[in-house]
């Protein structure tokens, strides 16, 4: 078979279904709609960022919500209320107005479920990516069931450089944690059996603190999103900057 030909006719028909795909999608504000969170990080002119937000979504174009930001191991937190615009290919933009007179913006496309989507901030001085999920049918709860997720987190902390882990976490649904964990600490490797405690508002935003053996203790804000099967977290220590997510 002619290796051109093959490659041209697989480009030919990625194209058809794209151009299907696009022309079939519909979306309005009203596909975004209800309560979301989103985890973005990166940096902000130089220096490490992490955001997480709760948001609810009107369905109209308007937005209000949550904030926790570590800039650099500086943490805020606070309301937010802004703006959206969804096209109609399922791309859009989000306009929030922060806590102490900041501003943010992004641009994001919706995946094809429209409960998820992949967000980049926009503005001068920037570099950062995110993903959002909406909340789904979560109902949650400090008191529920036993859950194990598997988690990461990355970021770092002032005067020591990057970290990152990875590892299994247990909620055992009575407001515990434990579990196991793998750390890169600049490079270094160790394996930590985790305790702590967590709780989940009725929002299912709420907070979560571990202390790795040896290591110590991590306190965290956190909002549950897809059905109660992800979470996002974000570090709320000073002189940390280090965020990351827990999947069922």
């Amino acid at each position: 078979m002619d290796f051109r030909k093959s490659c041209l006719s697989v480009l030919a028909f990625a194209a058809i279904v794209a151009i299907g795909s696009a022309s079939a999608a519909n979306c309005t504000n009203a596909s975004l709609n209800g309560v979301w969170g989103v985890l973005d990080a990166g940096s902000n002119n130089g220096q490490p960022e992490a955001t997480l937000t709760q948001l609810t979504f009107d369905g109209a174009g308007h937005l209000s919500g949550t904030v926790t930001n570590s800039t650099d191991g500086t943490i805020t937190t606070g309301k937010v209320a802004g703006s959206y615009s969804v096209n109609k290919n399922c791309s859009g933009s989000l306009f929030v107005n922060l806590p102490g007179n900041k501003t943010a913006n992004s641009n994001f496309a919706l995946d094809n479920s429209k409960k998820g989507a992949q967000i980049i901030r926009t503005d001068t001085g920037l570099v950062k990516t995110g993903t959002a999920f909406e909340k789904g049918a979560s109902v949650c709860a400090t008191i529920g069931k036993k859950a194990t997720f598997a988690g990461t987190l990355s970021g770092t902390i002032t005067g020591f450089g990057q970290i990152a882990g990875g590892g299994q976490v247990i909620f055992d649904g009575k407001g515990n944690i434990s579990g196991m964990v793998t750390f890169s600490m600049g490079g270094g490797i160790s394996n930590a059996p985790i305790v702590g405690t967590y709780t989940e508002n009725a929002d299912c935003t709420g907070t979560a603190e571990f202390t790795p053996q040896g290591f110590t203790t991590a306190n965290f804000n956190l909002v549950v999103v897809d059905a109660g099967k992800e979470i996002f977290i974000v570090e709320t220590d000073a002189n940390t900057t280090v965020s990351g997510t827990l999947q069922k």
